[in-house]
Parts: structure tokens; sequence; C-alpha cells
């Protein structure tokens, strides 16, 4: 197969997995991130069935198993704060659980050494030609290459170049909702805390770090909005969703203010009609989102990264094809995957569930 120059946006999980494959089978890949550093966020990310295979064939299964949170459990608290029943751990945590910033390091590691890791840059513009892409970038010069893949997440600027603007793509599900870390007050360990109201949820578990409790504190929305706004604007939002609610909720909104690892999303997923366009082509969230209430989005990462590699490989370099081949392999998959984050989401009944807990 002819060698080729491959860029990939995005280094948190479908970028590098999908870096390792390519360079593997002798491809000339580089990764370009918008963050100065590698990511440190996320809390944890959990892997269901053909996502372990993936892990084995890059060979970090055993690795990876060596950070899992080991989760007990989750307690469902009432509206008078007493516990009122359990979900066993898998409910949240999969068949494997591990904190996201050990499996990114972990990928960035065993890749780093033959792929090109661009750090605090971001692609602006894309243009196709007969024989690649030219790349302009915010800060680098303006480069060549065969074949563009967006691995940047649910508001990716590959598909968003390529493809067109985000409301074209986005469905939202009706949740959002702000995360973050506190002082574990409670005395959790390896164990979560959930409470659902009609409109709002909040649920706390803690993990791998046993003086740290992470919060999430979800509502429902009318679009996805908010994501876009300032933390001051996504503050009131969520002060205003959760006022009047008892239990946790006014310590963890004063907590809120002092996080220093807020973020903010909502529940969306990502629908397109094809994944590639020409020499560009999505994986993972930037293609096929299915929420954070499906649990499946980076062992989606992963198969997806997975069978686009290969498909590219079986096909000899000839991209068109192995597109194809790679989409239509995948999305009977995803469509399941996406009907579970909806049926999850609808299940609140246009309330709110642990939307922003896990970056799953």
């Amino acid at each position: 197969m002819t060698k080729m120059k491959v860029l990939i946006s995005g280094a948190s999980v479908a970028g590098p997995a999908l870096a390792y494959f390519l360079h593997r089978d002798g491809h000339d890949v580089t990764v370009v991130e918008r963050a100065p550093e590698l990511r440190d966020s996320g809390y944890a990310v959990d892997f269901r069935g053909a996502a372990l295979d993936v892990l084995e064939e890059v060979g970090i299964l055993a690795e990876v198993r060596g950070h899992e949170t080991n989760m007990r459990g989750t307690a469902l608290i009432d509206e008078r704060g007493v516990e009122a029943g359990r979900l066993p751990a898998e409910a949240f945590a999969g068949e494997l659980e591990v904190p996201k910033r050990e499996l990114t390091q972990i990928l960035h590691r065993v890749t780093a050494d033959g792929v090109e890791y661009v750090f605090g840059d971001s692609i602006s513009g894309l243009t196709q030609h007969g024989s690649g892409v030219t790349v302009e970038f915010e800060r680098a010069t303006t480069r060549e290459f065969d074949l563009v893949f967006g691995a940047d997440g649910a508001y990716s600027k590959v598909r968003q170049l390529a493809f067109g603007p985000h409301a074209d793509a986005l469905r939202h599900l009706g949740l959002s909702g702000a995360g973050f870390s506190t002082a574990n007050y409670l005395g959790l360990y390896r164990g979560g805390m959930l409470q659902q109201a009609k409109d709002a949820a909040i649920y706390l578990f803690s993990a791998d770090r046993a003086d740290r409790l992470t919060v999430s504190l979800s509502f429902a929305t009318a679009s996805p909005a908010l994501d876009r706004r300032d933390r001051q604007e996504q503050e009131r939002a969520v002060r205003a969703a959760f006022a009047g609610h008892g239990w946790q909720a006014p310590r963890l909104l004063e907590a809120m203010s002092e996080a220093d690892d807020f973020y903010f999303s909502s529940a969306c997923q990502v629908h397109l009609d094809r994944w590639s366009r020409g020499r560009v082509a999505l994986v993972g969230d930037a293609g096929y989102c299915a929420a954070p209430t499906s649990g499946m989005g980076t062992s989606q990462a992963l198969i997806g990264a997975w069978t686009l590699a290969r498909n590219l490989a079986l096909s000899g370099g000839d991209h068109a094809a192995a597109f194809s081949a790679y989409e239509a392999e995948l999305r009977p998959y995803v469509a399941e995957n996406q009907a579970k984050g909806q049926q999850a989401a609808a299940m609140f009944g246009g309330g709110a569930g642990p939307a922003s807990s896990h970056a799953s």
C-alpha cells in the first residue's frame, strides 16, 4: 500500500487510536490538538464489547485494566435524602472503567515516538484538490496532506469546515449539565449517589481519588446553546435549574463556583448522511456522537478508529472505497448506540438524568 501523509484533528481517544493503527500500517501521521497539552480531564470512561478487543490489539488492555476504578454501584436517593435503592456498577461503568486521563496518557505514550503531535493549534481551512488536501492552521504554516480525519468531538472543526454548520449535524436530547469536582465531604469510596427529579438530577461519585467527589448537575434544556456561552452564564443556568432543590444542592452550588475543573456540556448526537467528503473523513463523536446518555462514546471512538484504519488497509490505499466500506460496516452499530442514547434520555420524560457524569 502507498504510504500517505495523513492529518488527524483531535488528541483525545479516537485521534490517537486512529494514529496508532495508521502509523502501524506505514503512514506518515500528524495529530493536531487545540489544547496546549494533553488534556487531564473527563473523569471516567468505560469500555464495552469489542472495544476491549481494540485495546488488546493496541497492546494496552492489561495496562488500562491496572487503572480500573472498581466502582461498587450507585445509591438511589429519594426527595428526602434517603437511600431508596441501588444500581449495579455496570449501569455506569460498563465492563471496564478507568479515569479518562489515564487512557489518553497511555494512548499518547504508545504513539508519541512514531506520530507527530502538534499541540496548541487548530485547523482553520481545508481545500481539497485532485491529489490531496491543503490545510491551513491558526498558528502553523500551511501544509499538504493526502487525507484528513476529524476526531475532534461533537463540535468538530473539521466537520464544520468540510460538511457545514454544527446546527446541521447536532441533535439535542433535552439535557445539559455541569460537571466539576470538590472535596469528598460525603466520604464516598468507589461508589455513587443519584437523586433524580422531574427536571433535574444530581449524580455524585468518588472513583480513583478518595479525597475528591465528582459532581454532575444535569437539567432539562431546550437546546445546546449554553455549550457555547461563558462560564458565568452556564453557572447562572445551573443555579436557576436547582433553585429550591434540597439534599446536597445548596452545598454543591457553592462548590461549583470554586471549582477549577468546571465544564459544561449538553447531551447531543451527531447525525450525518455521510461520514466522509472526498479526502476528509470523520471518526468518533465528530461523525456519529451517540451522547453521554448512551454510555458508548469511548467504545465507539476505539471501534470506529480500528474499523476506519482496517478498511483503509484492505482497500490498498483507495480512500473512497475505504471510507464507503467503513461507513457501511459501522453504521448499524452506531444506529444501535444512538437509539440507546435517545432511550436513556427519554426515560426521564423531558427531565434530566446524569447526562454529564462520565465521558463515556
